[in-house]
């Protein structure tokens, strides 16, 4: 009898992960315009999603010390309230230090939110349903992809940023107060005689010594945050993240320089392209292997960085959504795939973090320096410029691969 996975736990921690990324997402194209408002430069622009990307970053590793103190329900509430407690402030940002003050707040709550919530969810699902579980939890990050830009730009097209912001208190209160019934699972002992891991061929006895001497001897913050042998396709991944700063900073001021139509219609576009491409590009990466879908999917994303600088038209705009959605949907997952083939399976979480930050301190560095490149040259020629970032994951790929073949 197959063990039940919709239980009431991953029910709650799936739609409180949702909101959390919803009320971030409202934020992606709306919170530009609103430092653009408050008399924002272009670098400066870049520095508000570089700054929340930092404190997010370097929050994670302190979150096996909190949950120590908190315990790990206790320390995701702290980091849902703390997000709370910089959507608030946004009220009262009427100053650009201020907004970068709120940005840092929010960034560490959210850096803290995110990795409990992965954490907690991975005690609710059963281990022989563990892949198909965290299917359906990522599926609440993608949908608020889908969602959150587009209805950020609405909220404050109809009602103004106190009707965002007030709109993100409510969402994020509403990711609380699912977190709050979740229940802890409580940790039993250690069996003295021999414990149970499980690996991709099954569960692995391992003896009393081997298990004291685990526990007994933590590992280094270096050791349990960063993952050596993930350390090439984690540099990858930060190139495609370099671009995917610059886009997610200034498409929506982009799109209001050129006259276009609800900028949140792109997102929904590379929304839809990275769900149905991944239809096709993870069995590809299966049957065929990696380059088949590393290579070609830098391809579409220079191809949709292109028709951005050539945009004059809300159908250029969405073509371009497509190419760029279709190729970011094969690329990041690819490459995650590849991080994890990698690697040993107890090293699989350290290896996934490697590549998280590598990917989020991309987008940070690339938010604020495609932010000087937008002030001095303009939007359309930062996102053609942009698209070197991805010549360059290219190089070093094929570079690597080409040696790799040649030493078989």
């Amino acid at each position: 009898m197959r063990e039940s996975l919709w239980t009431r736990n991953f029910i709650l921690l799936t739609c409180a992960n949702l909101f959390l990324f919803l009320a971030i997402e409202m934020l992606l194209p709306t919170l530009p315009i609103f430092a653009a408002e408050q008399g924002s430069a272009e670098s400066e622009i870049g520095l508000v999603l570089g700054f929340f990307t930092f404190a997010a970053v370097i929050a994670r590793p302190f979150v096996a010390f909190g949950m120590k103190r908190f315990g790990k329900k206790g320390l995701l509430l702290i980091g849902v309230a703390i997000c709370l407690l910089g959507m608030a402030g946004y009220f009262a940002a009427s100053t650009v230090g201020m907004l970068l003050a709120l940005r840092v707040v929010h960034g560490a709550g959210f850096g803290i939110a995110t990795t409990l919530f992965g954490t907690v969810v991975s005690d609710a699902i059963p281990a022989s349903r563990r892949g198909e579980g965290m299917g359906y939890f990522a599926t609440g990050n993608a949908i608020s992809f889908s969602l959150g830009p587009f209805l950020g730009i609405w909220l404050m097209e109809q009602f103004g940023y106190n009707g965002l912001f007030g709109a993100g208190i409510v969402i994020l209160l509403l990711a609380l107060l699912c977190t709050l019934p979740v229940r802890q699972r409580k940790e039993g002992p250690v069996r003295a005689a021999a414990a149970e891991s499980h690996t991709d061929d099954g569960p692995v006895m391992r003896d009393a010594g081997q298990i004291n001497q685990k526990t007994t001897v933590p590992p280094a913050l270096f050791h349990q945050v960063i993952e050596k042998k993930a350390l090439l396709p984690s540099a990858l991944g930060m190139m495609v993240g370099l671009a995917f700063g610059g886009l997610l900073s200034f498409i929506a001021l982009f799109g209001i320089e050129k006259g276009l139509a609800n900028i949140g219609y792109f997102f929904l576009v590379v929304a839809i392209s990275e769900v149905l491409v991944r239809f096709a590009s993870g069995p590809l990466f299966d049957r065929k292997g990696r380059v088949w879908v590393l290579f070609p999917s830098a391809l579409l994303c220079i191809i949709g960085c292109v028709l951005l600088y050539a945009t004059e038209t809300t159908a250029m705009l969405l073509a371009a959504g497509a190419f760029y959605g279709a190729g970011f949907g094969a690329l990041f997952p690819a490459l995650q795939a590849w991080v994890i083939n990698r690697v040993e399976p107890d090293r699989r979480g350290a290896a996934t973090a490697t590549y998280y930050n590598a990917f989020d301190i991309g987008i940070g560095f690339g938010a604020i320096i495609l932010g000087f490149v937008a002030a001095a040259a303009g939007y359309a020629m930062m996102f053609l410029l942009s698209s070197l970032f991805f010549v360059a994951y290219l190089v070093i790929y094929l570079q690597y691969e080409w040696r790799w073949r040649k030493g078989r």
